[in-house]
């Protein structure tokens, strides 16, 4: 046997997962893709957010609660036995709008969730005044933001690395430029390269991945990419508090603009029309954003769902396989570690996520 688990997929999702399960002392080994394989850990935002998730799904919301809640812990931990340190911030983030009517729509959005979720949604609504005290660079166009207590912001692709790092120190073993190709009775992984690898249990994590090896695992894997176009100035002075969902200032100074929602297939390109509008909204959020050099712009593609939602599904022919996918990996990272291996392991303190399966699509 080669190990308790086989997780398929090396990317944030896939490497915390193994990280939980190690911690729980099983062997694993990861399969991981070569750098021509698409991946979302490599270009997303960086974002540990709560708000605007669960709109409509007060399950989703608690999830993300549950995750954003640990984060403390989980990055201290990743710090203490790594070194590297994740530049974890969490005293906030906000949703900017440019006109009132927007902002008290989204309120009102807010405010049905916290009654559904009996009080426990921390969020205040800034006006302009009260926004320019807190973010003085924020400009006039603005007319106000929410302010959601639980978010924060992480450097993404430290996470990625210290996550790979830290899973090889706890002895996993990580087979680089590899892909699976099936996974026959007995739970026999068969990679691309002809060798096979034996297990007890495969968690399939392979995110867009999952749209072609789903279907033999199982699973329906209703999933979709949805492109996201990201762009990235010079290095400036702290121009920004907190992290809002198209335009945060990373740990080493630069500012991170987004984030695009584009529909168009495997298409991972960058495009001037898209940069541009990214471009001229932070500016009418953030007007000193004018006078600055851009040094990089890139795209990546989500992993998503009918629904937007994670899908955490066990296999219904293949005993033993289990699919883990959602489009928010970063934010989800300490609960992927922290309480899946629990629903995995079908352990008495098992997380209740039978409303993120996928017969939420069966029609």
């Amino acid at each position: 046997m080669d190990a308790d688990y086989v997780i398929i997929g090396g990317g944030v999702v896939g490497l915390s997962v193994a990280y939980g399960l190690l911690n729980r002392g099983k062997r694993v080994t990861v399969v991981d893709g070569g750098d021509g394989a698409i991946r979302a850990s490599r270009g997303n935002f960086g974002l540990v957010w709560v708000q605007s998730k669960g709109i409509g799904a007060p399950h989703y919301a608690r999830w993300s609660q549950a995750s954003a809640g640990a984060w403390g812990d989980y990055a201290d931990e990743l710090r203490r036995e790594t070194g590297n340190d994740l530049q974890l911030q969490q005293n906030g983030g906000l949703d900017f709008h440019l006109s009132e009517e927007s902002l008290a729509a989204k309120v009102a959005r807010y405010d049905a969730l916290k009654e559904q979720l009996g009080g426990d949604y921390p969020f205040e609504v800034l006006g302009a005044n009260a926004l320019q005290r807190e973010e003085p660079e924020v400009g006039p166009r603005v007319a106000g933001a929410i302010l959601h207590h639980q978010d924060g912001h992480v450097n993404p692709l430290r996470l990625l690395r210290t996550l790979a790092q830290a899973v090889r120190q706890r002895g996993a073993t990580v087979l680089t430029g590899e892909s699976v190709t099936d996974v026959g009775a007995g739970l026999r992984v068969t990679l691309a390269s002809g060798r096979v690898l034996t297990c007890d249990r495969v968690v399939l994590a392979a995110g867009l991945g999952a749209m072609d090896l789903g279907p033999k695992l199982g699973f329906r894997a209703p999933i979709r990419p949805q492109r996201g176009q990201v762009l990235i100035t010079e290095k400036l002075p702290r121009l920004l508090n907190r992290p809002s969902g198209i335009v945060r200032q990373v740990d080493e100074g630069g500012i991170q603009i987004g984030d695009s929602k584009e529909e168009v297939g495997l298409d991972d390109r960058v495009t001037v029309m898209t940069t541009a509008a990214l471009a001229q909204r932070a500016v009418a959020v953030v007007p000193a954003l004018a006078q600055v050099q851009l040094v990089r712009t890139w795209a990546a593609l989500r992993i998503m769902s009918p629904d937007g939602l994670p899908i955490y599904q066990k296999s219904q022919t293949l005993p033993g396989v289990a699919m883990v996918t959602c489009h928010s990996g970063v934010t989800l990272s300490a609960a992927h570690a922290r309480f899946l291996p629990d629903w995995l392991e079908a352990a008495p303190a098992a997380p209740d996520l039978e409303k993120f399966s996928e017969d939420r699509f069966t029609v």
